[in-house]
């Protein structure tokens, strides 16, 4: 029996979470924190855990990666109770929300290029970036006015502020058409946007509690958007903490963080855990992720 398997007998059918690594490279020490919270969360609450792979950004994915991702999680006792899934098999179920959003008005064809966008900002005296991303200012929303369609949108406009509760960083607020503006669905090179993958695939598989890396929270609203175009279920959030460089930046793969060093995985366990308040004294992966359950339910797990 896989490590931790004990503990998910007789599951929940109610809580269902997931990991959802890119196959562009190793795990490194943020991604194990993002992983070992999302595994324990579901521990905690006697539910699934299963693990997606999102492959749908193909030019990105590295050949091995994710054979090597789903053995580190292994040697971390971490074994999804189903089979992976794959973003670049599940296209059809992207085409069918995307044609219902167009359907219902929610969505429209876009012609804009990254100058386009730059040029018409540049034109009203600012170029707004948010991460390095332009806000969208709503070029085509009445039409191509001659230009060929790129790329699919999301209307924003006629929503407010997007409210939710995270179950770590508290009460949260975004206007989505103020922050991002219509966001994209489906890329100009005819690649599926991850905002819509990720709702699509979170919906398909059940998942109820989203348990992920902390920079990804500003996502949130704009997939809270999409789950209710699409009358989705939304899920319960929860961001984990960071891990930083010594330069203070949050290791990533474009950062060329160092691949998990899994020659004594307790130890690896062990650094993730003391990130998420974790302390567990094991000796032995089992043994640890048994008390870092025990830890973990009595911080998380209270009326939710």
């Amino acid at each position: 029996m896989a490590p931790g398997a004990a503990m998910v007998q007789g599951a929940a059918a109610a809580y269902c979470g997931r990991f959802a690594p890119s196959p562009t490279g190793p795990l490194h020490a943020g991604s194990l924190v993002a992983a070992l919270a999302s595994w324990l969360d579901a521990r905690a609450h006697n539910g699934r855990w299963l693990v997606r792979i999102e492959d749908v950004d193909t030019p990105r994915c590295v050949p091995g990666a994710t054979a090597l991702i789903l053995h580190q999680l292994a040697a971390c006792g971490m074994v999804p109770d189903e089979a992976p899934v794959y973003q670049s098999s599940r296209s059809a179920l992207y085409q069918t929300a995307l044609d219902s959003l167009v359907a219902n008005r929610l969505a429209y064809p876009c012609g804009c290029s990254r100058k386009d966008i730059e040029d018409a900002w540049a034109a009203q005296g600012h170029a707004r970036q948010r991460h390095g991303e332009l806000r969208y200012p709503g070029t085509c929303r009445d039409g191509l006015h001659g230009r060929a369609a790129r790329a699919w949108r999301l209307h924003t406009a006629e929503h407010g502020a997007i409210t939710w509760q995270d179950r770590r960083l508290g009460p949260q607020q975004q206007n989505v058409n103020h922050e991002t503006g219509d966001f994209v669905l489906k890329r100009a090179d005819g690649l599926w946007a991850y905002q819509l993958a990720v709702v699509v695939d979170d919906a398909a598989q059940g998942i109820t509690h989203v348990v992920r890396g902390e920079d990804l929270a500003d996502n949130t609203p704009r997939q809270i958007l999409l789950q209710r175009a699409l009358a989705l279920p939304e899920p319960v959030y929860l961001h984990t903490p960071l891990v930083r460089g010594a330069n203070g930046e949050k290791l990533s793969k474009q950062n060329q963080a160092q691949a998990l060093d899994l020659s004594q995985p307790v130890a690896a366990l062990r650094a993730a855990g003391q990130m998420l308040g974790v302390q567990a004294d094991a000796a032995t992966v089992p043994d640890w992720l048994t008390c870092a359950c025990r830890q973990w339910r009595e911080r998380y797990t209270q009326a939710q």
